[in-house]
Formats: structure tokens, C-alpha cells, sequence
């Protein structure tokens, strides 16, 4: 099926990919690797290993076995940007031993798929193991330019392009790390999946690349990782493909994960009201009548969920602490949650609960029961803003638990994806991102060019609940903060695309009702989907715009967003097959708050065009005619 090559003098393993145009390259002596693609290098010779410290680090490695694998399969998936995920790759384990001392041994699996390569440590389960972190490094040729984000603990920051030379040594940058190629035919990223037994990690500049600095525990800073048995390290991932929106298609970063078992076909996906974008930061007075006002709406638009924020539970304070008082199993006395539930659900709406995480943790079985018994549907956990070894395993454990309970599970102040969501499809959306909220403030950059550069960036590593569904929408000149209603710096027709463009199976429809009462668009965005079949890449680079194309069962929705200039896309219509389809597009209008409906006959023949405002969109339903 595929070659393992040795040189002669046994200095290299080579993997590659089943279109032989991904290869890692691992040193006999277990201390560097290499990635190439089309036989240009993308990773230089580049460190690898681990830190310990409970122990010598490992030296002196001689290569003593090696495990062909290959995989050939398709996963099927649950509620998110494909029915099914391709499974295609080659791989190796590698064990190395020392030469003396201890004779300890270290193994490295690593996976050459069309899509990327990967590779992560395992030290064997019969000694403890405490970890300072990791050597591994990304030499970068020829210092190309990337798309970086600077770390921090809610994982809410911009992107920027700029060299590997420019990045401040005295920073942490965020996975992923989006590059480039020096020819320009391979467009990369750097990337995690399963680290479900360890920790997240942030990214360090060093001379020529990038190291990985694996999150040490919050009051033991000198360690990163300490298991009782053995290792299994997260999978260091380079992500690659022709173009750089190729990589939004990419299954990797799931397929490496652990893959869900058991049943999750009750998993839903959809949008849901939400009652507090559009209100203070601080929290609305929770009513009974103020909550059916968002369920009544919920309900006359097709939409199975509504979401209440902060300041529904018993002695609730205003949005962020965590105060021992609260108690997130008793309603606020205003609220009959029980009677709730049932008024909700007699119209066909779901309720889902926002909780503190620190009011989860000590109490998280008491709190998912109490949650079952009212009917409630799911749960947002915020302002968690670790991604250490202990925080990580908080996710994980919420993650099982609700599932347990079929409870959806969405998590903001979070961490990126990891894979986390192919093993509990439940877990169906996170936040990790700076999204929509920041529109209420002066001082927020959700700029268009900012939402552009998410689809190629923060997107590729799973679900991001960004938040869309602003229907005061303007332009980066005519925007104006207000904290309560507020402005988007953006138009209506980048407010529907956002629906396509942006992956959540579980999405938002974030204004006030009031918002979108006989508003331009609305139409489109009531009928898009949430999750989808198909999932297909069709303009534009993360310096200008975006257009993707997305189908769920035999309808294509294509969505359109560009960066602060105007421009008029094409979209070639090939993907449709064939036979005759009639497409309604929505594209910038005349003013921000507006959209131009126009109806055509199409063919997979033609090409349709959407023009769009500087800071705009577009969206376009396709359906076939029978």
C-alpha cells in the first residue's frame, strides 16, 4: 500500500501520503523530523522530543521497531460540515530505545494523510511520567509570511500576516499558524488534535520557526503534564493543501481524534434566540414574560432553541464572577423554569442554560440531573480562559457527562477545537474566537477583514460560535458603539453570509426579535441550515475574501464575505450536476440594512455573480427544479 524508506545508512524514516504528495521524514535517532509536499520542504529538519521532569530526558535514542499503518475508511459524522468524513492515510509507529543508562524506551506515531501530516509521543504505561514540555519545533523555510494570533486565556484576538522574522520572541501565538510555501503551491497550517490526555499549547518564536510551549498547570508552573501511567502527547498536526481555503474542507484535525462511539443521533442541530447581545452587558432583569417574548419568536421562525445568558439563576450577579452564592440548580424567584420548559416546549423550542464553570465543577452530576429532570436541552459553560492539563480534563469530563444526560454542550471563554467534538458530537459548538460581542463596544475589532481571515484561520479547527445574526448593521465608517442594540461593523448581506461561511452546528440568531421584524434577508436566514452534507471551498485568500459553497441534501447555499474593499465575485456553478435549478441571491443592497433578492434559472453551466459593498456579502440559495 505504501513505502517505508531507509537509507542506507538507516538516517530517515520516510511516510507518504496515499497521493504521494505529503511526507514526514523522522530521524533514525528519534531527535528531528522534516514534512515535504510536492517534494518542496514545508518543515525543515526540525527538533522533536520531550522535557521531563521527573526524569533525565531521553538521549542517545537508537531506532529498535517499526509498525507499518494505513487506513482506508469513511466516518461517518454527526451535525457538523460533512456527512461523512474520508479517512484515508499512512503511518508508522516508531520505538526507540536508549543506547545506555536506563534503556528506556519513547515511540512516535506519525501519519502521512493526503490532507496533512502528523505525529505525537507515547511513553509506555509502566512508570509515572511528569512533563516540563516539549522540544518539538517548526523550522519554516525562506521566513514566509503567516496568519498568526496572539495567545491569551479567552483565545479572543486578531489576526495578522506577518513573517516568521517579525513575531515578538517575548509573546505566545495561538494555533493555528497559517502560511505559505516560498512557491506559493502549498498553503499550510499549524496545528493540535487530541489532547485529551494532556494539554493545549501556544507557540513561541525561535530562530527560523515556532516552538511549542505545552500550557503548564496554573500553580505548578514548572510542569506541564503529570500522568501515573505512561504518555499519549496531543498530535502535533501540519495541515496542508493547494490553496489556502482547501484547508476548510480538511477533515484532519477530527480524524486524528478519538472517534465518537455509541449513539448521538439525538443531536440536533439548529439555530437558537439568544436574549443578551442584544441587551447589557451586565444581564437583563430575568421575567417569565421578557423569555416567552424570545421563545414566541424562536418558535415563529423555525428555530428549535432558545438560549438564556447570565442572570437567570438563583441569587445571580451581573455577567462574569462566579459568587458562592448563585446556585445554578434554583431559578431566579421570577422564573417558574419548570413551567417554562413546558411553555417552550408546547411550541416546539428547546431551552438551553448559560452557567459559570466554576458553578459546574464542584457540583457537575447534581447540576446536568437537575437540568435533565427540568427538560432543559443543553448547556453554555463560560469563562473557563485555561487550557492547562486539569483544565483540559474538566472539558473532557463535561463532555462525557452531558452526553450521558443528551445534552447539547457549547463552551465559551474556551479553547480552540481539538478533535474534542468527533468524540462527543454532543459538544457541538465553542467559542475560542473574538466574534460578534465585540461589536458592542468602541473598542472591538470585528472588522470585515478580521470575519474574512476567521474562515481561513480560527475555522479550520472545528466549530466556532462566533455568534452572527446582527440586523443593525452598517459600515466600518458609519458604525457607531452602543452596548445595547448594537451596530455591526458590517452589512446585511455579510450578516446572511455568516450563516454559510461560518461553521456552528449549533449557531445563534443574536439580535432582538424586534431586529428582524419585516427586515430584508430575514427569508434566508430562517431556511439556511446549520450543519451540513457537503462542504466545498471556492474563492479567496484570507487577505480578501471568502466563498464557500455548502449543500444539505439536494440544496446548495453559497456564501460571500469580503474584507473592507468592495468587489464582485464569480462562482462557477460545475459542483451542481446536473439538470435545471432556480437560485435566489441576496447580495448588498442599497444601503447596509439592505439586500437586493434576485431570482434566476441556472445550470451547472453558468457562472453567477455577487457583487458586494466594502465590509459586505452575500448568500445564495440553489435548489433544483423537478
Amino acid at each position: 500500500m505504501f513505502n517505508i524508506v531507509m537509507a542506507l545508512a538507516a538516517s530517515q524514516i520516510i511516510v507518504a501520503s496515499p497521493d504521494k504528495e505529503a511526507e514526514i521524514r523522522i530521524a533514525a535517532d528519534g531527535a528531528s523530523y522534516s514534512v515535504y509536499r510536492k517534494g518542496e520542504p514545508i518543515v525543515s529538519a526540525s527538533p522533536m522530543g520531550l522535557e521531563l521532569s521527573n526524569a533525565a530526558d531521553f538521549s542517545d535514542l537508537e531506532m529498535v521497531d517499526v509498525k507499518k499503518q494505513s487506513q482506508r475508511r469513511d466516518i461517518p459524522l454527526t451535525a457538523t460540515k460533512s456527512k461523512a468524513a474520508r479517512d484515508w492515510y499512512n503511518g508508522v509507529v516508531v520505538t526507540f530505545r536508549e543506547k545506555t543508562g536506563a534503556h528506556r524506551t519513547l515511540s512516535v506515531e506519525a501519519r502521512a494523510a493526503n490532507e496533512g501530516v502528523a505525529f505525537r509521543y507515547r511513553l509506555p504505561k509502566d512508570a509515572p511520567v511528569v512533563l516540563k514540555g516539549e522540544r518539538t519545533a517548526y523550522r519554516l523555510p525562506n521566513d514566509p509570511a503567516c496568519e498568526v494570533s496572539e495567545y491569551g486565556g479567552s483565545h479572543e484576538n486578531t489576526w495578522a500576516l506577518k513573517k516568521i522574522s517579525e513575531l515578538d520572541r517575548a509573546k505566545l501565538y495561538d494555533v493555528p499558524v497559517v502560511c505559505s510555501s516560498a512557491s506559493g503551491r502549498t498553503h499550510y497550517a499549524i496545528a493540535q488534535s487530541g489532547i485529551e490526555a494532556y494539554a493545549s499549547s501556544g507557540l513561541v518564536p525561535v530562530d527560523g520557526g515556532l516552538k511549542v510551549r505545552v500550557t503548564p498547570h496554573p500553580d505548578r508552573k514548572e510542569i506541564a503534564i503529570d500522568s501515573a501511567a505512561g504518555l499519549t502527547s496531543a498530535w502535533r498536526v501540519i495541515m496542508m493543501g493547494d490553496r489556502a481555503g482547501d484547508l476548510i474542507e480538511s477533515p484532519l484535525i477530527g480524524n486524528l481524534a478519538t472517534q465518537a462511539s455509541g449513539d448521538f443521533s439525538w443531536v440536533k442541530p439548529g439555530k437558537a434566540a439568544w436574549d443578551w447581545w442584544s441587551g447589557p452587558t451586565a444581564g437583563e432583569k430575568p421575567t417569565m414574560e421578557r423569555f416567552r417574548r424570545f421563545i414566541d419568536f424562536a418558535a415563529k421562525s423555525g428555530f428549535p432553541y432558545f438560549l438564556i445568558d447570565a442572570g437567570w439563576p438563583l441569587n445571580a450577579t451581573p455577567c462574569c464572577d462566579a459568587d458562592p452564592k448563585t446556585d445554578i440548580t434554583q431559578s431566579n424567584p421570577a422564573i417558574d423554569m419548570p413551567a417554562l420548559v413546558n411553555y417552550a416546549q408546547a411550541k416546539g423550542v428547546g431551552l438551553i442554560l448559560w452557567a459559570h464553570w466554576k458553578h459546574v465543577e464542584p457540583r457537575m452530576q447534581e447540576v446536568l440531573d437537575t437540568y435533565q429532570r427540568w427538560g432543559i436541552k443543553g448547556v453554555k459553560v463560560d469563562f473557563m480562559e485555561r487550557d492547562d492539563q486539569e483544565m483540559v480534563q474538566f472539558y473532557v469530563r463535561l463532555a462525557q457527562e452531558t452526553a450521558k444526560r443528551h445534552l447539547l454542550l457549547d463552551m465559551h471563554g474556551a479553547f480552540p477545537p481539538d478533535g474534542l467534538a468527533r468524540t462527543y458530537p454532543n459538544y457541538i459548538t465553542q467559542e475560542g474566537v473574538m466574534g460578534l460581542e465585540y461589536n458592542k463596544f468602541a473598542w472591538g475589532q470585528v472588522t470585515p477583514g478580521h470575519n474574512v481571515k476567521l474562515a481561513y484561520t480560527r475555522m479550520l479547527l472545528g466549530p466556532m460560535d462566533y455568534t452572527p445574526g446582527g440586523f443593525r448593521n452598517s459600515t466600518p465608517e458609519t458604525y457607531v458603539a452602543h452596548e445595547v442594540m448594537p451596530m455591526t461593523r458590517t452589512t446585511r448581506g455579510q450578516a446572511l453570509a455568516q450563516y454559510v461561511v461560518f461553521d456552528s452546528p449549533l449557531q445563534m440568531v443574536s439580535d432582538d426579535p424586534a431586529a428582524y421584524a419585516n427586515a430584508s434577508g430575514f427569508e434566508f436566514l430562517k431556511d439556511v441550515p446549520t450543519a451540513w452534507d457537503e462542504t466545498r471551498f471556492i474563492d479567496g485568500d484570507p487577505e480578501s475574501h471568502v466563498v464557500l459553497a455548502r449543500r444539505k441534501g439536494g440544496v446548495w447555499y453559497v456564501g460571500a464575505m469580503t474584507n473592507e474593499h468592495s468587489r464582485t465575485v464569480a462562482i462557477p456553478l460545475a459542483f451542481l450536476g446536473g439538470g435545471t435549478f432556480k437560485a435566489d441571491i441576496w447580495q448588498d443592497g442599497a444601503t447596509a440594512n439592505d439586500v437586493e433578492h434576485v431570482v434566476k434559472s441556472i445550470s451547472s453551466r453558468d457562472v453567477l455573480q455577487i457583487r458586494m459593498s466594502g465590509g459586505g456579502g452575500g448568500a445564495i440559495t440553489i435548489k433544483p427544479v423537478h
